[in-house]
């Protein structure tokens, strides 16, 4: 049709014949001429189809096309989605499970029923039970092979750290518990493992089975599945999560990642959303969603020196929340020997009363105080003349606020009095109103120390976003607190390796595990030594000049770690 047109409309333009000489040779009457030549003037004929993006046309699949004789013919012999995968991934024809399953679906399949079965599989995909997951083991080293190519090898940067924190240590001094097949040490690692690969859930842990650095990484011949680590998570109390949290500042402190003495922490609180229907979870304010929803309250403890986060705890109550700050504070006078130095919060983590019990402690604070009517009303009563500008040391157009001080104001359950500040031009609409014991600093250390608290809302973010702490299913596998304490620890084990990249001391955790953590690379053993070899990216330059020590593992039965950057 579109090439009758064409050459209808050819004849006209370039052979010179009439509307009635062109559609007599080409099959149309005049009128219909005219209107072939009205619409391709107007541009409404599409004449050609139109151009396409290279690659298969939309709606084909090529590599579900080339396998899809093969897995049905593996289907037959009665395997399983997962078994399908491994099967093909063994031939060279890698599909995920999920192309798998709708190639199945799509030549009427449906799914593989399983009756009882014996202990032993006897389907030739894997030994073990009828299912394409090999069972976890303890990595031996003799069965090892010499070379292993791998999508993650850049995983295995964060070795030396883990070392020189000295996790092995950390896990005894928390009591972490091991199996009679998995060592704590390594159930640790698994779990660290999806942390720092950006693995959402705990249930996709089986992305990362067919890769050997993470296994590795744990000192396992194959990571445990779903379900093991599920199980091994709610073996783990709150104590546990404490008892690790304050060997891991202990080491943070010796390695220079956080402040050492009387620090000054921000706290925070993170609402983490809950997707399903559990009644059993209160109702707390969650911020993406700018309401009263459902979810998991998580506390996070940063300190100011390092911007590291030092302390976490979750699945906290109404009820308990205020008292947080002081849960802290005993946490830290555990680690340090001493309190923290200054606490700077938001107004809602706790209350008057903790705060005088804060005050009575020695423990200075930084905090808002509420707007209620009678304080607006108080603040609009004050004359121009009763402020006085400051100058922040930071750029931007909010850096001379004006000040009003009022050294003694009474608080609702506080004892005594505190020390008052109303701070406008900081671009909020409303003055801010701060309220401290710290009767000694000047006016614009005050401001300036304040206005650093965003910088633990900025790590927040940066560990929801690097390392999945707002992902809950709706059915929580796995425990919560847990899944915070190992928050901590990836941070820590970010900002030390991004310590040893010159120029990357500054950037967010999900840059350092695109650009580094998730590099491809080979892993070459020997009987001593095991060699990660990195491939060539645009920024191997920066891991050249990095400080990448040979380290022993004491988990790889004290065999050395060596790094080569091709």
């Amino acid at each position: 049709m579109n090439q009758r047109r064409y050459e209808a409309l050819r004849a006209y333009f370039l052979g010179g014949l009439s509307y009635a000489e062109a559609g007599e040779r080409f099959g149309y009457t005049r009128w219909s001429m005219i209107n072939l030549v009205r619409e391709h003037r107007a541009g409404k004929l599409e004449l050609f189809a139109p151009a396409r993006k290279p690659g298969p046309p939309p709606g084909t699949a090529p590599a579900k096309d080339r396998a899809r004789g093969r897995a049905v013919e593996l289907r037959r012999q009665g395997l399983s989605t997962y078994e399908i995968s491994a099967r093909l991934a063994a031939e060279g024809r890698p599909l995920n499970r999920t192309s798998v399953a709708e190639i199945l679906a799509e030549e009427g399949f449906g799914r593989l029923v399983r009756g009882p079965q014996p202990d032993e599989s006897i389907s030739p995909a894997t030994p073990g039970r009828d299912t394409g997951l090999p069972r976890a083991q303890v990595l031996d080293f003799a069965a090892w092979p010499a070379r292993l190519d791998t999508t993650r090898a850049g995983l295995l940067l964060v070795l030396p750290d883990l070392v020189a924190l000295d996790l092995p240590a950390l896990a005894a001094a928390a009591g972490y518990p091991g199996t009679r097949v998995v060592p704590a040490v390594s159930w640790l690692l698994s779990l660290l493992a999806l942390k720092l690969t950006r693995t959402r859930r705990v249930s996709h842990v089986d992305d990362l089975l067919a890769d050997p650095a993470a296994a590795m990484l744990a000192g396992m011949a194959v990571l445990p599945k779903k379900s093991a680590l599920t199980d091994y998570s709610y073996r783990l109390s709150h104590d546990h999560q404490h008892r690790f949290l304050a060997a891991l500042d202990a080491s943070m402190i010796g390695a220079g990642l956080a402040s050492p003495g009387e620090a000054v922490s921000g706290l925070d609180f993170h609402a983490v959303m809950h997707w399903g229907h559990d009644p059993a979870l209160e109702k707390h304010y969650v911020p993406t969603r700018s309401q009263r929803a459902r979810s998991v309250l998580t506390f996070f403890a940063q300190d100011s020196g390092t911007h590291n986060l030092v302390y976490a705890s979750a699945d906290i109550s109404k009820a308990t929340q205020a008292r947080e700050a002081i849960a802290f504070c005993d946490h830290w006078k555990t680690v340090s020997g001493h309190d923290p130095k200054m606490l700077v919060m938001d107004q809602k983590v706790t209350t008057h009363d903790v705060l005088g019990e804060l005050n009575g402690r020695g423990v200075k604070f930084l905090t808002l105080r509420m707007r209620s009517a009678a304080l607006m009303k108080y603040i609009a009563s004050l004359a121009p003349a009763g402020f006085k500008t400051i100058t922040l040391d930071r750029p931007g157009p909010h850096n001379r606020p004006r000040v009003h001080e009022d050294k003694a104001v009474t608080l609702t359950g506080y004892p005594g009095t505190a020390r008052q500040l109303i701070v406008t031009g900081l671009g909020r609409e409303e003055p801010t109103v701060i309220i401290t014991n710290e009767h000694d600093a000047t006016i614009r250390n005050l401001v300036t120390q304040y206005a650093r608290r965003m910088t633990i809302e900025q790590r927040l973010a940066e560990i929801i976003r690097a390392f999945c702490a707002d992902a809950l299913s709706s059915t929580v596998n796995l425990n919560v607190d847990l899944d915070v304490m190992l928050c901590v620890l990836a941070q820590a084990l970010i900002a030390a390796l991004r310590a040893r990249l010159p120029g990357y001391a500054a950037v967010t955790p999900d840059v350092i595990q695109r650009r580094f953590l998730e590099t491809p690379g080979q892993i070459i053993t020997d009987s001593n030594t095991i060699t990660v070899r990195l491939e060539r990216r645009a920024y191997s330059p920066v891991l050249r000049k990095a400080s990448l020590p040979d380290t022993t593992i004491p988990w790889w039965g004290s065999r050395t770690v060596r790094y080569e950057i091709t």
